[in-house]
């Protein structure tokens, strides 16, 4: 089965400011793990324009599945759909599918279908709309970058159409394993040469190390653990995994650090 990284990119200055809490992420991370997926990276920008080209153009070039979320309304601090526009080189052109489904949001509501509402139906030339089932103003795709609004009653739905209409064929029953180990009486810096140790022995895992200084009743202390990504059908890790995760513990205990406790999570 291909792999593919999920990123996640949020638009708008009032989530840098705190005007607004972000959703977005903890949703995103929600509904692909669901299926058995996982979100690679997340990038937070602002209403710069000059940023959001730059960072789009970087997005474009990773091959990678992105979700948008905010700035393709039709205000001046919405400037979502001219840099994706302007980081393909291309126009934006009014679609003729998303013009038909707002032209008959207006007609329901009784509203003019104005050229300032229809301008939200300008996307990037060779786009494809985003259904929206909350008001028909659509979001649109385009190089499996898929731009959604910033409202999350209409952003999530629409994310979770993209993944059962584009992607359902790479859902998994099981995302990630994960293993741990709460470590006491021993500095990061003593484990550094055993991590890149069992990092180079199994390159197919991640391993990493997230030294505390002391938080919820445990003194200063490090997790250590391994993941194993990418499996499907599995209701226990693989031998491998298995045998990475008793090397790691032994070798830690060889150094004289004590284990806590130990943790075990799929996802």
């Amino acid at each position: 089965m291909t792999e593919r990284a999920f990123g996640l990119i949020i638009f708008g200055d009032e989530i840098l400011s705190g005007k607004r809490q972000d959703r977005h992420f903890e949703k995103t991370r929600e509904i692909l793990g669901a299926r058995g997926l996982a979100l690679s990276w997340v990038n937070y920008l602002g209403d710069d324009r000059t940023r959001c080209v730059q960072a789009l153009r970087e997005s474009f070039r990773s091959g990678d599945v992105v979700f948008c979320c905010g700035g393709i309304g039709s205000t001046p601090d919405d400037h979502t759909r001219q840099a994706a526009a302007e980081a393909l080189g291309c126009k934006l052109v009014l679609h003729p599918q998303a013009e038909q489904l707002m032209r008959e949001r207006a007609a329901e509501t009784g509203q003019p279908a104005s050229a300032e509402r229809l301008r939200m139906g300008e996307f990037p030339a060779g786009s494809a709309i985003i259904p929206n089932p909350y008001n028909k103003i659509a979001g649109f795709s385009i190089h499996e970058h898929y731009f959604v609004p910033g409202f999350p009653v209409m952003a999530w739905p629409m994310l979770e159409w993209v993944l059962q209409t584009t992607y359902a064929h790479l859902y998994r029953s099981v995302a990630e394993f994960d293993r741990s180990m709460i470590v006491l009486d021993l500095f990061e810096a003593a484990v550094t040469p055993l991590l890149q140790a069992i990092a180079q022995k199994y390159p197919q895992f991640k391993i990493y190390s997230l030294p505390s200084a002391g938080e919820a009743g445990l003194p200063r202390h490090i997790e250590l653990g391994l993941k194993a990504s990418g499996r499907q059908d599995e209701s226990a890790p693989p031998d491998t995994f298995e045998q990475a995760y008793l090397e790691f513990r032994a070798g830690v205990t060889a150094l004289g650090g004590q284990i806590t406790e130990e943790r075990q999570d799929r996802r």
